[in-house]
């Protein structure tokens, strides 16, 4: 056991029934209490309805009044969409990063984003306040536009996203800004193509931006970290990355066996040796000792805390998982900081399935910081489909965000 559960509470209610709320809070300068709250509201899958920002000088104790962000706009080739995917500010210069997905879907089908969606940043200087810069991520060079925007990445054909809240950037030692996304491949004609017949498919990569005097970032990529479609029918998503001892990157990723459930499903990890930029073949995450674990395909989060321990959250399942269920219990852990695997005895677990509630509950979709006040770890978790099934079927998505306060041990 490596924390305790000090308290949990509602961080944003939902407005109603059918209505679930996902989002975080994170700092917006080097030092003290600024911070900004995301938080959005969902009514299916995939889709954000409505986002809110709202700001706190005294470290979360009160906040503002808050501001919309809009999540849906018109377009004259469908429908706009976006989704907010938190904020980070950058150690070396001071700058508050806030990065977002956003598409334009033909028919507004989620499923359509993986031929539309596209990253967007922006930089503020004043703890997010204003903006001194808010584009789209284009790769650096002549060769790339909004629509053909990163190597074999084009609108219409296939896309690059933030998949959840626990893909965190970092900046690596000299400067760069490293963003871990995911990307859907294509075939020899250039489109999608999705050849583990999961639900939908992507390769991992990293996004790496440098610091220009305008105060933009310049962007290149990294090559990608495919997975074998035999092992794992959605590829690779959802990455997230630090930095080991040695000073090589971790990246943990979500696999899925949701087309093959007598495939294993597991947690997959590559590392790399020369700053993000190539990275060895997924394999199994396992614990120090060789033993594999199931865990469902769902997401995960790398924290590196202030005095120099690695942690990972996510869930493990007690047994093989069938795609994206079960998503319970979630628990922390820690992570070897040489072999980059994970410490057995150190996995607790922080919040599970009780008594009467629904096999389809979700303890997923989250975002965990460190208060630098007191050093505790606070978990953003929605609990989806926490109901019966009945009342699942009934109230949907309908669920509060709630903050969790973690003593670690």
């Amino acid at each position: 056991m490596i924390a305790k559960v000090l308290s949990r509470g509602t961080f944003v209610p939902t407005p109603g029934d059918g209505v679930g709320v996902l989002g975080g809070s994170y700092y917006t300068t080097l030092k003290g209490g600024n911070l900004v709250r995301v938080f959005s509201f969902t009514s299916r899958s995939d889709t954000v309805d409505v986002a809110y920002i709202e700001f706190s000088e005294d470290n979360g104790r009160t906040w503002n009044e808050p501001a919309e962000w809009q999540m849906k706009f018109k377009h004259p080739k469908g429908t706009g969409r976006r989704h907010p995917r938190g904020g980070y500010v950058d150690p070396a210069t001071g700058r508050y990063i806030s990065i977002w997905t956003e598409g334009v879907l033909p028919t507004d089908e989620p499923l359509e984003g993986m031929r539309h969606w596209t990253l967007h940043y922006s930089v503020s200087e004043d703890g997010g306040k204003t903006w001194r810069v808010s584009e789209q991520i284009v790769h650096e060079g002549d060769l790339y536009d909004e629509i053909h925007h990163l190597p074999g990445v084009t609108v219409g054909k296939n896309c690059v996203m933030i998949g959840d809240l626990g893909q965190r950037p970092m900046t690596r030692s000299d400067g760069v800004i490293l963003v871990p996304v995911q990307s859907s491949p294509v075939g020899p004609d250039g489109d999608y193509i999705n050849p583990g017949g999961g639900f939908t498919y992507t390769d991992c990569m990293l996004l790496m931006g440098r610091w220009q005097v305008d105060g933009r970032l310049a962007w290149r990529t990294s090559e990608r970290v495919a997975g074998n479609p035999q092992h794992s029918t959605r590829g690779m998503c959802e990455p997230t990355i630090a930095e080991l001892g040695d000073g090589s990157l971790l990246m943990i990723m979500r696999g899925s066996n949701d087309a093959r459930p007598e495939l294993p499903g597991y947690r997959w990890m590559a590392r790399s040796g020369d700053g993000g930029q190539t990275w060895t073949q997924p394999e199994p995450w396992t614990y120090t000792d060789g033993t594999r674990f199931h865990s469902p395909s769902s997401c995960s989060q790398l924290i590196t805390c202030s005095n120099g321990r690695l942690l990972w959250m996510g869930n493990i399942c007690r047994q093989n998982p069938r795609g994206n269920r079960p998503r319970y219990p979630i628990v922390l852990a820690e992570v070897d900081q040489k072999s980059g695997l994970l410490l057995k005895k150190s996995v607790t677990i922080i919040d599970d399935r009780q008594p009467g509630e629904s096999e389809l509950l979700t303890l997923s979709n989250f975002y965990v910081r460190q208060d630098r006040e007191t050093g505790d770890l606070l978990l953003h978790l929605p609990r989806f489909f926490s109901q019966t099934r009945d009342q699942a079927d009934q109230l949907r998505f309908t669920t509060d965000l709630y903050l969790y306060r973690i003593e670690l041990i």
